[in-house]
């Protein structure tokens, strides 16, 4: 009797060992000790450092909501090879702690496969919606799913989507879903395979806004795609298109069940526009992105005992400074709101068509009254009283830039200060752009990312856990300990097939 009764305790013993082992440590870690929140929301302003945090905050005059949390700490964002980070790195850091090499997705520098905290989230029965508004198979949402050795990889990239079992996908489309794109060997139509594997596409707003819950597997984009796949500037938007914050109150509705959830939210195109120096662009998708946490914060309202959300960017983009030399010390952001369209419109409609003028009408005075209407910078009238009267100098920059962009001038230039100053953008609009935020009182140093630290924000469930200052991995590991899991980078025991690519 005394045996059986051994045998059954060793038994038991052996099961609870075992069920310990195979299943997520919960609240075992240094890094937190409470209960594991049930519903966690991750928001990554992509691009979004510290100064288009103020510049959207002095804007407004007021705080934003990410500015009001309890916890706030910073956070470094360098790559493994690189002290300036890319996306596609500094997603792979956030998404399972991992530092990896500039254009590589899921996989660590020596292409071993790791595991994200939404595809744990996804292991342990929890739902799980990737939301972004730029392409969902770019490089930040591509890395909560994805694991590719290239963040071009788009068509790779699809495939794995299609796959993810994931249960929301929202915001951009995709890129490249038959395998057009060069250095990748088609694999099928991936927007197919998702629909075989039970995805439900929505592409118009109607259509979106009546999803209810129970309506399956969703993969939804917005029907207007600006450029690149990506949904329109914040500015730009229309009443027919889906917002950022409708798409998360949206995912909310659908994926509330009593397992919890994890969601990614990126604002990707704050990263846009700082790459294009276009403050007013930069700072309206910013509020944007606060208005989609704003969603996420009416949700904690209601299960406040079982929330975290965690606010962060993945680097700053544009060398942004609050201060130009030309204003000295003042400042005069609300001159930001005269510009009425993002400079990817002004491209896409106003110079698009001008060009096709005839060429007697192909002329600066011409383009003068388009300038005035679409960004509020007046040719006529007394500067020393009206900010937004250009100077002389100044009115001809625009001309000279007018005439670079009409002779179709982009890049390339034999003159290296211009070369750099226009990039691949449209001479003309970056120059308007940059007289606009320089009269405001803002400057940018570069086109390109930076190497500055982040801030990190959080409210909820182990808010207290994000304070301080830690690495761009250090987050990812304390998102795992908050909901419960082993705070360490996971790697996968056999590598996905993409992996190889």
């Amino acid at each position: 009797m005394k045996r059986t009764v051994s045998n059954k305790i060793l038994a038991l013993a052996i099961l609870v060992a075992f069920a310990l082992s195979a299943a997520p440590a919960l609240a075992s870690s240094p890094l937190y000790k409470g209960s594991p929140a049930k519903y966690v929301f991750f928001f990554i302003g992509d691009g979004m450092g510290i100064p288009q945090r103020a510049a959207a905050s002095a804007f407004m005059n007021k705080k934003l909501l990410i500015d009001s949390f309890p916890a706030q700490g910073l956070t470094t964002t360098f790559a493994a090879d690189r002290f300036i980070t890319d996306s596609a790195a500094s997603a792979t850091a956030l998404a399972s702690g991992c530092k990896t090499d500039c254009g590589v997705i899921g996989l660590d520098a020596q292409f071993k496969q790791v595991k994200t905290v939404a595809e744990l989230a996804k292991e342990r029965g929890q739902k799980v919606a990737i939301i972004s508004s730029v392409s969902i198979d770019h490089a930040t949402p591509a890395a909560y799913y994805a694991h590719v050795k290239s963040r071009n990889f788009y068509h790779y990239i699809d495939h794995a989507l299609a796959e993810s079992n994931f249960d929301f996908f929202g915001g951009g489309g995709l890129k490249d879903i038959k395998g057009k794109r060069k250095g990748v060997e088609p694999k099928g139509n991936a927007l197919d395979k998702a629909k075989a594997n039970g995805y439900k596409v929505v592409t118009n707003k109607k259509d979106f806004m009546a999803l209810k819950p129970g309506a399956g597997k969703v993969l939804s984009w917005n029907q207007w795609l600006q450029d690149s796949g990506a949904m329109p500037y914040s500015m730009d938007q229309t009443d027919k298109d889906i917002s950022l914050a409708q798409f998360t109150a949206k995912a909310i509705e659908l994926l509330d069940n009593e397992k919890g959830f994890f969601m990614m939210i990126e604002g990707g195109k704050i990263d846009w526009a700082c790459h294009a120096n276009d403050g007013a662009a930069a700072i309206h998708n910013t509020i944007a992105f606060d208005q989609a946490v704003a969603e996420a914060v009416k949700f904690m309202q209601k299960h406040p005992k079982e929330t975290a959300i965690i606010v962060t960017g993945d680097h700053e983009c544009g060398g942004l400074t609050l201060g130009f030399a030309g204003t000295k010390y003042d400042s005069n952001f609300n001159i930001l709101a005269s510009q009425k369209v993002s400079f990817t419109k002004f491209d896409q409609e106003i110079i698009k068509e001008f060009k096709k003028m005839p060429a007697s009408k192909v002329k600066f005075d011409n383009m003068m009254p388009l300038i005035t209407k679409s960004f509020g910078l007046k040719f006529e009238g007394d500067s020393e009283k009206d900010k937004m009267v250009l100077k002389s100098h100044e009115a001809a920059m625009l001309r000279h830039a007018f005439m670079r962009t009409m002779s179709g001038e982009t890049e390339t230039s034999d003159d290296p200060t211009t070369s750099l100053l226009y990039g691949g953008y449209e001479p003309l609009t970056v120059q308007i752009t940059h007289l606009l935020n320089n009269k405001a009182g803002l400057g940018w140093t570069s086109y390109a990312h930076t190497g500055t630290p982040v801030t990190t924000s959080a409210i909820g469930v182990g808010s207290v856990t994000f304070n301080g200052y830690y690495d761009n991995t250090d987050l990812a590991k304390k998102t795992m300990a908050v909901m419960g899991l082993s705070p360490k980078v996971f790697y996968a025991a056999t590598p996905l097939k993409l992996a190889a690519q």
